[in-house]
C-alpha cells in the first residue's frame, strides 16, 4: 500500500501534511526522512500531520511513525497530529504514545461560543 502526502503552508508559515493511503514499514522510513527535512528547512513552523485520509497503518509502520514523532518532538513540540481515527489511537497506546499530547484540539479559539447571542435571539426578518 502506498502513502501519499500533500504539503500545504498557511499564511503564518505553519505546515500541514495531509496523509492519504497506508502507512507501513516500507514507506515509514522515507516519510521520516521527509519530516526531518521539513523540520530542518522550517525550524520555527508547526508541522501538523493530518491523518484523516489514512486508511491503513501496519504494526511495523506505526512503530516507526510513533518513534519518529517522539524523536523529532524531543527538543520542542513542533509536530502535531490531527484527525486521528479511534482505531489508530488504540494502536498508539500499545506503543506507549500519548497521542493526546501531540493532538491539536483548539477549543480556546471557538467562534461558536456566542452564536446564540448573535443569531439565536433574532426575530424573523422575512415575510411569509
Amino acid at each position: 500500500m502506498s502513502l501519499k502526502a500533500q504539503i500545504r503552508t498557511d499564511s503564518m508559515g505553519n505546515i500541514t501534511v495531509h496523509m492519504e493511503g497506508g502507512l507501513d514499514f516500507e514507506n515509514s522510513m522515507p516519510f521520516r526522512r521527509e519530516l526531518q527535512g521539513l523540520i530542518q528547512e522550517n525550524p520555527l513552523s508547526t508541522i501538523t500531520l493530518d491523518m484523516n485520509a489514512l486508511d491503513f497503518v501496519g504494526s511495523s509502520g506505526i512503530g516507526v511513525f510513533v518513534e519518529t514523532i517522539k524523536v523529532l518532538n524531543d527538543k520542542k513540540k513542533q509536530i502535531k497530529i490531527s484527525n486521528v481515527k479511534t482505531e489508530f489511537l488504540k494502536v498508539f497506546k500499545l506503543f506507549e504514545f500519548d497521542a493526546m499530547e501531540a493532538m491539536i484540539m483548539d477549543f480556546e479559539n471557538d467562534d461558536t461560543e456566542d452564536l446564540n447571542i448573535r443569531y439565536g435571539n433574532r426575530r424573523k426578518t422575512f415575510q411569509n
